[in-house]
């Protein structure tokens, strides 16, 4: 069952990142957010949801306990009050120096090359894609 492999892989995936953010005081979801912040700073909390593709019960809390670590900050958005803007505090920023190792890390963990990686990545996003397509 090709979902099973998936589910089970992403629990695998998960609990290889452990060891590697534990030192860093970061979770796996919080990691997320970090990456997802480090490539576009300034986001709403709508659109970081989009990213991570997370709901908003699921993404408020972690950004609350996120912003009580120091390492984002959250803010009404001065153009339209109903959102709230996520930025990453000097913190957030200087974290991604501290965990600049992990991906690479990860990878290794993995026993994939960098291209074989990508190719598994690509090929599990357009399978996300298709499924989620398919429900329209």
């Amino acid at each position: 069952m090709i979902c099973f492999a998936l589910y089970s892989a992403s629990h695998a995936m998960q609990a290889a990142y452990k060891p590697l953010l534990d030192p860093l005081g970061l979770t796996y979801p919080q990691y997320l957010v970090l990456t997802d912040l480090w490539g576009q700073n300034d986001q709403t909390v709508g659109a970081l949801g989009r990213a991570l593709r997370l709901e908003s019960n699921t993404l408020t809390p972690l950004l609350k306990r996120m912003e009580a670590q120091g390492l984002i900050s959250r803010s009404r958005d001065k153009a339209d009050e109903r959102q709230v803007r996520i930025r990453l505090t000097q913190e957030g920023q200087a974290m991604q120096a501290r965990a600049a190792h992990v991906p690479g890390c990860l990878l290794e963990r993995t026993g994939l090359t960098l291209d074989q990686a990508s190719d598994l990545r690509d090929a599990i996003t357009a399978l996300r894609d298709r499924l989620l397509a398919s429900r329209d």
